[in-house]
């Protein structure tokens, strides 16, 4: 099973369009990937998904966020890394998946430091269906 954590926008996006996020979060319904996330993670998820702006019905955002934590696993502990990066808000997603050694997947590759296991949606797809 391929460990992810999943970066908001990707929740997002998967929310607006039919797009690689989406299809990543159908992968999450079909068990082929694993979500891993933390209470700061999902947090994170509450906060922005039901922000006014994007206008997701309450329905949509709380079976998206069960889905995640009824299919995926909590990261009890975070050791705070001490890398430098673009924006701390995004360090939860960051050390979520150092501790899970698991792919983080961003629509924001830039915002985090180049490491090979910081994927964009459609980099995930491709290592996903080639491997």
């Amino acid at each position: 099973m391929v460990k992810v954590v999943l970066d908001t926008n990707i929740l997002v996006s998967s929310l607006l369009s039919h797009g690689p996020p989406a299809a990543i979060i159908g992968l999450i319904a079909e068990g082929r990937i694993i979500p891993y996330y933390s209470d700061p993670i999902l947090h994170e998820y509450w906060d922005v998904l039901s922000r006014a702006k994007f206008n997701f019905k309450s329905s949509q955002v709380t079976r998206l966020i069960n889905d995640i934590t009824r299919s995926g696993m909590a990261v009890d502990y975070l050791q705070f890394s001490k890398i430098q990066m673009a924006d701390e808000n995004d360090r939860i997603f960051y050390d979520a998946a150092i501790e899970a050694k698991a792919y983080l997947i961003t629509g924001n590759p830039r915002h985090f430091p180049p490491d090979t296991f910081i994927v964009s949606p459609s980099q995930f797809l491709t290592i996903l269906f080639k491997g």
